[in-house]
């Protein structure tokens, strides 16, 4: 089922039956099993699944990186399938390069995105401040805690031209309370911009607080068992986990990803 705000604004992306296959014969691996899911324009939508259920490969197969066996992906109304420089991508690891600058990174990721030299100043400055980062404007990578480099590299995903944003876990490797910082800095960012978000995370938790949508896989080969709509109204505040709902949802999600897991133990033999 798909949210209103899905229905009411033009898709940003639309996953159209991907497979994908590793090997040939009998060392094949069919990873995707047939996925279809969408990011509607400015919505942000979160997918859990079980560990190696193929979530960091449909991400390859959506910035181009992996060309699917079968399947179609669409960007903006245009056919993408297979490939590169449609997304923009944050990492699990923060991945800035060590013998720049932070404010260098910054002006490095817009400057390959063709943005003007003089523009690419103003922009990093203007945002080094908003982030409450502008005294590290001249800091090298090495001296920032685990938070401020995630800071950093989700703000050169932001600035990208490109209007989807794909994150890939970028909290998991944070202590517990630098990832609730930055799960509610990241929502004060992003309401401010709306860009379309697709995140792959492992926390019901944090898809529930962050998301429109969340897409719950199966175990490998991966497809969707059911997509949630996620009712609460925004702005959200630590108050929310609190809520009878948000609990409620939790444990339905809990529930489905263990039935996926059985799934993928019948038919595999074991966890993928």
């Amino acid at each position: 089922m798909m949210s209103d705000r899905t229905e009411n604004h033009p898709n940003t992306l639309q996953v159209q039956m991907i497979r994908k296959q590793f090997g040939k014969g009998l060392a094949s691996k069919e990873v995707l099993g047939g996925l279809s899911l969408s990011v509607a324009d400015g919505e942000f939508v979160s997918i859990i699944g079980p560990s190696g259920s193929g979530k960091s490969t449909l991400f390859q197969v959506i910035g181009g990186l992996e060309k699917p066996s079968s399947g179609e992906i669409w960007l903006d109304g245009k056919e993408t399938t297979g490939e590169r420089g449609h997304i923009s991508y944050m990492p699990q690891q923060p991945a800035l390069l060590p013998w720049q600058t932070v404010a260098g990174n910054i002006e490095f990721s817009l400057t390959v995105s063709g943005v003007d030299r003089k523009a690419t100043k103003l922009k990093t400055k203007e945002w080094l401040e908003r982030i409450g980062l502008d005294e590290y404007a001249d800091a090298y990578p090495h001296v920032l805690s685990g938070g401020m480099l995630q800071r950093v590299s989700f703000l050169r995903a932001l600035l990208a031209p490109q209007h989807l944003m794909l994150l890939d876990e970028p909290f998991g490797a944070l202590d517990a309370l630098t990832r609730l910082q930055m799960q509610q800095w990241l929502m004060s960012i992003w309401e401010e911009n709306r860009r379309s978000v697709l995140l792959i995370t492992h926390s019901i938790e944090e898809a529930l607080f962050l998301s429109d949508r969340i897409v719950v896989l199966s175990a490998s080969p991966a497809v969707v068992l059911k997509e949630f709509i996620v009712p609460f109204v925004r702005p959200r505040s630590e108050a929310l986990w609190t809520d009878p709902r948000f609990n409620e949802m939790k444990q339905q999600i809990y529930e489905l990803l263990k039935v996926g897991v059985r799934e993928g133990v019948c038919s595999h033999g074991g966890i993928n």
